[in-house]
């Protein structure tokens, strides 16, 4: 496959094959599948893995509390090396949208996401893509990032009272459609929110949840938000996340020179609709900024006194691949800060796994620091704050990325207004710096300026 060449402060070029990519990956999905049976007897993992694959899995299902943290581990490890054969099936190069894809389906499959509920998602996916003739690898993010909607599989497959071939039956057919209008309808509310919340799947995914069960509530079918979470686990957990983030910083200092030439430009990125970095300011720069995020993220979870588990460990994996598409430390800290801040005022309490989730997965926000400044991003995450925990109800938690959902909204109502308060600034700058140099014309040239020009 196509090398990929980025500017060295040693040398002009420096090459990261795909291969070395890929490589990565894997490591790091065999590091999970390794770490697991550290944690676990293979005869539990096998039972607690059979277990999230015939369960229900809707928000907010931990799968250390429903299996246990090997069987959860094991899942997440399978569901990375699905993801990355996939893309490497379809012969694309790993840019910073799919590092994004894979770390968040990585993240996902330790409360919610496994083989059996998200397989229908994708072949919808794939349906659609033969449909409209196009290739399916124009297709892989909204494939993977699709799988928002897998509880949607196990919920009518398991959990609403049908026989179980019916069951399982009508759960697939629903994760086919799901997959099949998926890519249209992402494209379209991609405007909504102008790309200022970089989890477009997630409000899509939002959308088509809330009419999933709204035809099931209309049937009479109640659909209740889980509230599953395990504890005890920070000891080995967070032994286990600074290590992995310390070797991503290691590789990504390697991968670039070993200096951190270009990662002020780097910052400098708003964000705005996602952008590659991968592709802008290559791998090593991208993994040493991905490393960073996951040691703050980690960090601040264990500061205020929250649990390591399923929930809260996706949230970082879901912050970390996003650092290759859109989010970085600049943009995101004030999000953070504005969540932090306006959950003081609430009953919310800081150390609870329902802040985390809002903390972490709020940084889809992080475009809207990075374009309008920090005390815009401090706005967003506040505001965010508030919604995120009140519109779980409409789509029963069928929808993982709840926080796209919320996302979405925050920035379509956010967004227009700060447009308008910062084209009124530029206009009375540019008066500012307009009307001195009228005044010198006045003044000095008077005799070669006209009268109609003065007036």
């Amino acid at each position: 496959m196509k090398n990929i060449l980025y500017p060295n402060q040693n040398q002009e070029y420096s090459v990261v094959t795909e291969r070395k990519k890929y490589l990565f990956i894997s490591i790091f999905a065999i590091s999970l599948f390794g770490f697991a049976f550290l944690l676990n007897t293979p005869s539990e993992i096998w039972k607690g893995s059979i277990k999230i694959l015939f369960s229900p899995a809707n928000l907010v299902t931990d799968y250390f509390a429903l299996a246990n943290p090997g069987a959860a581990l094991v899942n997440a490890s399978l569901m990375a090396l699905k993801s990355l054969f996939i893309v490497r099936r379809n012969r694309v190069a790993l840019s910073g949208p799919l590092l994004a894809a894979i770390f968040t389906v990585v993240g996902f499959s330790l409360f919610g996401k496994n083989l059996y509920n998200s397989i229908p998602i994708i072949l919808g996916v794939l349906l659609y893509a033969k449909l409209t003739h196009t290739p399916f690898k124009n297709y892989l993010l909204s494939a993977l990032f699709g799988t928002a909607l897998a509880p949607l599989v196990s919920e009518i497959s398991f959990n609403i009272g049908l026989s179980l071939p019916l069951g399982i039956l009508l759960g697939c057919l629903s994760g086919i459609i799901v997959g099949f209008i998926l890519p249209p309808l992402s494209r379209h509310f991609a405007s909504f929110h102008k790309g200022f919340s970089l989890y477009n799947i997630g409000f899509t995914a939002g959308i088509i949840g809330m009419a999933f069960i709204a035809v099931l509530r209309a049937y009479k079918f109640e659909i209740d938000v889980v509230n599953l979470l395990s504890s005890g686990n920070n000891d080995l957990f967070s032994l286990f996340m600074y290590s992995l983030f310390t070797f991503m910083f290691a590789v990504g200092l390697y991968f670039n020179g070993g200096n951190f030439k270009g990662y002020k430009e780097f910052l400098d990125e708003d964000g705005v609709g996602g952008v590659d970095f991968v592709e802008r300011h290559g791998f090593g720069l991208s993994l040493i900024n991905m490393a960073l995020l996951g040691l703050i993220t980690t960090t601040l979870s264990l500061l205020v006194g929250g649990e390591l588990n399923g929930p809260v460990l996706g949230g970082i994996f879901t912050v970390v691949g996003f650092g290759a598409f859109g989010k970085h430390i600049k943009n995101v800290l004030p999000v953070l800060a504005g969540i932090v801040v306006i959950s003081l005022f609430t009953s919310v309490e800081l150390s609870s796994t329902t802040f985390l989730l809002t903390a972490l997965f709020g940084t889809t926000l992080a475009p809207i620091s990075g374009h309008y400044g920090a005390i815009a991003g401090f706005t967003a995450g506040g505001l965010h704050m508030s919604m995120a925990a009140n519109i779980t109800y409409l789509h029963a938690g069928m929808n993982l990325y709840n926080n796209g959902f919320s996302g979405g909204f925050i920035a379509a109502i956010l967004v227009p207004l700060l447009e308008v308060l910062h084209f009124h600034k530029k206009e009375r700058k540019n008066k500012e710096i307009i009307k001195p140099l009228v005044n010198v014309d006045k003044v000095e040239n008077l005799d070669k300026v006209d009268e109609p020009s003065i007036r």
